[in-house]
């Protein structure tokens, strides 16, 4: 009865919440940072595109624009912020119960000045992405599901959230103990994810994007663009990992960018027989067994 009363309050507090950011517009609200910083980036790739021949319109836009908004917040409606309160319940009952853990938190970095509390959650939330997004490539199951976003052949800003559901789950599954052990308030997580959020959609643009020497810091377009390429290296099974920064893949030798990627192809081997709809996108990875 626990667990369903928890399961409940998540689904109506995230319902609640979703009505609160639609219809009362403010600087806090997540939802029209999502429209804003869309609406934005798309008016600099039709000012300035970097592939030329590309459609304003580009392969699988509208696609990719669904995707945006299931991921960030659909799904979430529909099953996981109810579904995750009950596992995070459950997990922290059975620290207090068999070990006798009532606090997660371990390092406290309250005391911190509040940039370096940023900072922090912001490199440290990084790294663990940048790990994950290793572990989706390597992995031959975690690929599978990978693969959506991967289906990608026009690049586009909003394929910067093109990404199978179980994606979230295992970037929050592996992200949840380091973080939770961290201690964060969601204001936190609100002003980290917007930087992020802007930052990713940059990467998937068609727009050229000079950054000289913060290149080696800053993932950017003409990075990117390799990540996505449909050949790689021979014996590699992926290339330019980075989230947001690329300072982890120079530090880890996985950069790879043999020249100017504008008009490589992109996607995977046989992309083109890959499902093009949503539901069968979803469904794909399942089949595989």
């Amino acid at each position: 009865m626990h667990y369903f009363e928890t399961f409940i309050n998540g689904w109506q507090g995230y319902a609640q919440y979703l009505w609160q950011e639609i219809t009362h517009p403010h600087w806090g609200n997540f939802f029209y940072w999502l429209v804003g910083i869309s609406v934005l980036v798309y008016v600099l790739e039709l000012l300035f595109p970097w592939r030329k021949q590309q459609s304003a319109i580009r392969k699988d836009f509208w696609l990719d624009t669904f995707y945006m908004f299931f991921n960030v917040f659909l799904f979430h409606l529909i099953v996981y912020a109810a579904v995750s309160d009950v596992v995070v319940t459950a997990f922290n009952d059975f620290l207090r119960e068999v070990f006798g853990i009532r606090n997660l938190v371990s390092i406290q970095v309250a005391s911190f000045p509040y940039w370096a509390q940023l900072l922090i959650l912001f490199l440290v939330r990084d790294f663990i992405q940048w790990n994950t997004h290793r572990l989706l490539h390597r992995v031959p199951r975690l690929w599978e599901f990978h693969k959506v976003h991967h289906s990608v052949e026009e690049m586009g800003y909003a394929a910067h959230l093109r990404y199978h559901f179980m994606e979230t789950i295992v970037y929050r599954s592996i992200e949840y103990l380091p973080l939770a052990m961290i201690g964060f308030g969601i204001s936190d997580f609100m002003l980290v994810y917007v930087f992020t959020l802007a930052i990713g959609h940059l990467n998937h643009a068609n727009i050229y994007l000079p950054l000289g020497p913060l290149r080696y810091i800053f993932n950017n377009p003409q990075m990117h663009i390799w990540h996505h390429s449909k050949t790689l290296p021979k014996g590699r099974y992926g290339v330019n990992y980075g989230i947001t920064l690329s300072l982890w893949d120079y530090l880890a030798g996985s950069v790879w960018m043999p020249h100017n990627g504008r008009d490589i192809e992109l996607g995977f081997p046989d992309v083109e027989k890959y499902p093009h709809g949503f539901l069968e996108q979803v469904v794909e990875p399942f089949k595989k067994g």
